[in-house]
């Protein structure tokens, strides 16, 4: 019973939370930024590269017959897929870049606040008058 509520200590810390509700977002962030990349990136390329499905694209390293003896490609190295996934990256990469450089400005302007003192509660004016009355005695 001790590791179980160990467990669930270390699960309601505030860190493992976040990192937690990081990690999904940051998959669904993947998904649109992957969609990004298939459904308008990509295509405007391919529009402006005379309609290639960059997807598509690959290296063919010889040619063996195939069942009907045409000639089809004995090794293809798709490079187009990988180029997709490289701008993926990048865009994820540089989206994180710029979350994180927002995030250390706001703690720099948090940090540089000056601290103002809270103004004491009426009991405790009631006590410092108090107190100073018997130090006048």
């Amino acid at each position: 019973m001790g590791m179980l509520q160990e467990f669930k200590a270390f699960a309601m810390r505030g860190n493992v939370m976040d990192m937690a509700v990081g990690v999904v977002i940051g998959a669904a962030f993947g998904k649109i930024v992957s969609a990004l990349v298939d459904q308008i990136i990509m295509p405007l390329v391919g529009w402006m590269t005379s309609g290639q499905n960059f997807a598509e694209l690959a290296f063919v390293a010889g040619q063996k017959p195939g069942p009907d003896g045409t000639l089809v490609p004995a090794v293809a190295i798709g490079y187009g897929a990988f180029v997709q996934s490289i701008l993926d990256f990048m865009i994820v990469a540089f989206v994180i870049f710029l979350v994180i450089k927002l995030m250390n400005r706001l703690k720099k302007q948090e940090a540089a606040a000056p601290v103002t003192a809270a103004e004491a509660s009426a009991e405790v004016q009631l006590l410092i008058e108090i107190r100073d009355a018997l130090k006048a005695r």
